[in-house]
């Protein structure tokens, strides 16, 4: 089966997918999907199984059990090895020859993945590499050869992209331009699967996530879907209206609200932990009580967290 960018499947697609190396079983009756198009976020502890699902999809190792279909393609066929110039992968730790300059490390890609080296500058470029092209890479920084590495990923304009903790060494202003290349990508068309420890960085960012826990799916969905199913208390800071009275502040206090005053002795500030089915009712509390109201949704953090992120086994 030949790969096209027109085929309707889902570009990963995987059910009960299992591997064992030994005694150790490192994933276990792992079934998802990504979608095209899609900004797909891959979360775990150190040893969850991210590093050996992202081998598999790239057709480095083979599952012990189950069906893995990228592309369309069941991973083991030649067929698949022949589509992989369709797929980029920038690991967790980029290494190449630091005696050669940045552009003829992208030439080196370029020849291996059997791409025209014409585009090498031009990826440069888009990488904020430009003016380093012709330096050699042992002068780079970490974050400069994260980009290096990203280039080689994007050779051959692949339809689906594996990017294993890719901002590492970036500094903010990298990020943000890291994330604006991915959009462009899927506005193209791409399929994007990234693997990250920095969950602040990505929880706006990707349209669905899985967390894996000791080689197991413990989690799949949107972030919002992710929070229904784990329920943690989201919290909600008020600025109070000067001058309320006594019994208005009890009624607060009385709804497990903490009271911060400031230092004429007047409350300024509540603060509560509330539970999602209580969220409501606590607005409507203190609507009339404040001049502005601040919801803090559960973070992806805490949502891993409440998953037993924290606590998984290692492989």
């Amino acid at each position: 089966m030949r790969y096209s960018p027109d085929n309707d499947a889902d570009p990963v697609q995987l059910q009960d997918v299992r591997r064992r190396y030994g005694t150790v079983q490192a994933l276990d009756g792992v079934s998802l999907s990504v979608r095209r198009g899609e900004l797909f976020g891959l979360i775990g502890h150190n040893g969850a199984g991210k590093s050996t699902l992202f081998k598999m999809m790239l057709g480095l190792i083979q599952p012990s059990g189950g069906t893995l279909r990228v592309l369309g393609m069941d991973t083991r066929s030649s067929a698949f090895r022949h589509a992989r110039t369709r797929i980029g992968y920038l690991p967790e730790n980029f290494v190449t020859y630091d005696n050669l300059s940045g552009l003829e490390v992208l030439y080196l890609f370029a020849d291996l993945k059997t791409v025209p080296r014409s585009r090498c500058g031009a990826l440069l470029e888009q990488v904020g590499l430009g003016a380093a092209a012709g330096r050699r890479v042992h002068g780079y920084s970490k974050g400069m050869r994260q980009r290096l590495g990203l280039a080689q990923a994007l050779l051959g304009d692949p339809r689906l992209l594996f990017l294993d903790e890719p901002t590492s060494g970036l500094d903010p202003a990298g990020v943000a331009d890291f994330y604006a290349i991915l959009h462009q990508l899927r506005e193209g068309g791409a399929t994007i699967v990234i693997t990250s420890h920095i969950l602040a960085e990505i929880q706006q960012r990707v349209d669905r996530l899985a967390i894996l826990q000791g080689g197991r799916l413990a989690a799949l969905g949107t972030l919002g879907e992710l929070r229904t199913s784990q329920p943690l208390p989201l919290r909600i800071d008020a600025t109070l209206h000067r001058g309320l009275p006594a019994a208005s502040l009890d009624t607060l206090r009385g709804l497990g609200m903490t009271l911060q005053q400031d230092g004429d002795g007047a409350a300024a500030r509540a603060a509560i932990a509330c539970p999602p089915e209580r969220k409501m009712q606590l607005l409507a509390a203190l609507a009339p009580l404040a001049s502005a109201l601040e919801i803090h949704e559960p973070t992806l953090e805490q949502l891993f967290l409440g998953y037993g992120g924290a606590h998984g086994r290692t492989h």
